[in-house]
């Protein structure tokens, strides 16, 4: 993965206090957020530079790490233990050459910085980096498996999403995310969910409500009157001197448990 500075991405210089983290974060991501730029392939990237400048800046020890070894921050720690074996090894009094020490012992970082020049066939590996995204949805979308496609760091993602998803939910695609160094695996990518208020129907857990206006004449001798619900225009019958307030159960009419669509 090429080095991306986080800093540059979210205007900042490397003394910005946390502060200073969270307010650029904001305004950039309002600024570069998917909904405002649907047909923007330039600011979809952006946005998820943005989210991930914010997810290292924003927790103390990725920012320590990052500020020390940049674009190897991730491997930080089998940096330092490869540093302390070397050290320890030089420590010991023996003179042993770079060619006796497994190459287990080094990561890339340390092979460069230390002069290692020889070409071995067994590299450390090391697992890709981890992304995270979010995917809107109404709630008429949420009430239906269907599939989408979303885009995260300019590759395309065909996905299907069950029925009943809900508000804040993640799911993990294994192996999605980054490329994994000499050979090691892929990282994986985090979707959360945002699933915005429907004008009608209101959710809660896997029940739906909505509120339906009677005239007096039918609240007072009772009728007929229709509603709708996201499986289509209903008929519900009035009784008669029905209060203000009553609530009605139709079983079955509620939102699809997640990924038992025959279930309500």
């Amino acid at each position: 993965m090429d080095f991306i500075d986080y800093y540059n991405v979210l205007g900042l210089d490397r003394n910005a206090s946390s502060d200073d983290i969270k307010k650029s974060y904001r305004k950039m991501a309002r600024k570069r957020h998917p909904d405002l730029n649907p047909d923007n392939r330039g600011s979809h990237n952006k946005f998820q530079q943005i989210n991930e400048a914010n997810e290292v800046l924003s927790d103390p020890e990725k920012r320590q790490k990052y500020d020390l070894y940049g674009k190897d921050w991730q491997h930080a720690d089998q940096s330092e233990k490869a540093e302390r074996s070397r050290t320890n090894a030089s420590e010991a009094g023996g003179s042993r050459s770079y060619s006796e020490y497994n190459d287990s012992d080094f990561s890339d970082f340390f092979s460069s910085m230390f002069g290692r020049s020889e070409s071995k066939s067994a590299q450390i590996k090391f697992r890709g980096q981890d992304y995270n995204a979010e995917l809107r949805l109404s709630l008429a979308d949420a009430y239906v498996t269907h599939r989408q496609t979303i885009t995260v760091n300019g590759k395309n993602i065909r996905i299907t999403i069950p029925a009943g998803i809900e508000n804040g939910q993640v799911i993990k695609l294994k192996g999605y995310g980054g490329n994994g160094v000499n050979g090691g695996p892929n990282g994986d990518l985090y979707i959360t969910f945002s699933i915005a208020d429907d004008l009608k129907l209101k959710r809660s857990g896997d029940d739906l409500y909505t509120l339906v206006d009677l005239d007096l004449y039918i609240a007072v001798l009772g009728g007929d009157v229709t509603i709708d619900t996201f499986s289509g225009r209903l008929k519900l019958t009035v009784k008669p001197e029905t209060q203000n307030g009553t609530k009605i159960r139709l079983k079955g009419k509620g939102f699809p448990v997640y990924k038992k669509e025959a279930q309500f």
